[in-house]
C-alpha cells in the first residue's frame, strides 16, 4: 500500500508542478481576490487530476486511442478559454484603473468560491494531456491490475492530495502578490503582465499541438 501512495504522490506532483496557463491563471486569480477564491479553484484543479487518475486506472489501455482522435479539438477549445479569460482579466484591470477605484475583496464582479471551482475544474479537463499522462504512468506499472480496488483508490487519493498542495501554494503565492501590490498601478501592472503571460502559454499549447 505504501508503494501505491508514494506513486500517487508523485503522479500528482509530476503533472502539477510544471508552471502553465492555469497555473498562471489561478495565481493572478487569488492576487485581484481573495484567498478564499483561489483555494476553491485550486481544488478545482485538483479535482480534475483526481478525475484524469480514476479514469487513468480503470480505463487502462483504452483511454489513449478514445482521447487522440480529439487531442486538437480539446487543446484549441483549451487555449480559446484561457485567452478569453486573460483578454478579460486585462480588460478589467485597465477599466478598475481608469476609474481609479481602490481595489477591495470585494469585486464589482464577484466570483463566487462554487464558481471558481466549477472554471478551473472546467478549463482543467479541457488538457488531454493530462489523462494521457496519467495512463502512461498507469500502464507502466501494476496499479491497474492491482488486486484490490483500495490500492487504485489510494493510488487516485493520494495524486489528488498532491496536486491540490501545490494548487495550495500556489494560492499562497497569488495571496502574497495581491497583499504587496495593492496600489491601483500595481495591479494594473501584474494583471497586464499575467493576462500577457497566460496567453502566450496558451498560444504555445497550440502551436505544440499542430
Amino acid at each position: 500500500m505504501s508503494a501505491v501512495l508514494v506513486a500517487g504522490l508523485l503522479a500528482g506532483y509530476g503533472i502539477a508542478m510544471p508552471v502553465g496557463a492555469v497555473a498562471a491563471y489561478l495565481v493572478a486569480l487569488t492576487a485581484r481576490t481573495s484567498p478564499k477564491i483561489g483555494a476553491f479553484a485550486a481544488l478545482g484543479v485538483a479535482t480534475a487530476d483526481g478525475l484524469y487518475a480514476l479514469i487513468a486506472v480503470v480505463g487502462g489501455s483504452t483511454i489513449t486511442p478514445l482521447i487522440e482522435p480529439v487531442m486538437l479539438p480539446l487543446r484549441w477549445a483549451s487555449a480559446a478559454v484561457l485567452i478569453v479569460l486573460a483578454i478579460g482579466g486585462g480588460a478589467t484591470g485597465i477599466r478598475q484603473y481608469r476609474k481609479r477605484h481602490t481595489v477591495t475583496r470585494t469585486d464589482t464582479r464577484p466570483l463566487t468560491p462554487a464558481r471558481a471551482y466549477a472554471a478551473l475544474l472546467a478549463i482543467t479537463m479541457m488538457n488531454p494531456m493530462t489523462v494521457i499522462y496519467f495512463a502512461a504512468l498507469v500502464l507502466g506499472s501494476d496499479i491497474a491490475a492491482a488486486a484490490h480496488h483500495l490500492e487504485q483508490a489510494a493510488f487516485v487519493l493520494a495524486a489528488f492530495a498532491a496536486s491540490a498542495s501545490w494548487q495550495l501554494l500556489l494560492v499562497g503565492g497569488g495571496t502574497l502578490l495581491g497583499r504587496t501590490l495593492t496600489g491601483s498601478r500595481g495591479r494594473l501592472i501584474t494583471t497586464l503582465v499575467s493576462s500577457s503571460l497566460i496567453t502566450a502559454l496558451a498560444t504555445h499549447l497550440v502551436i505544440s499541438a499542430s
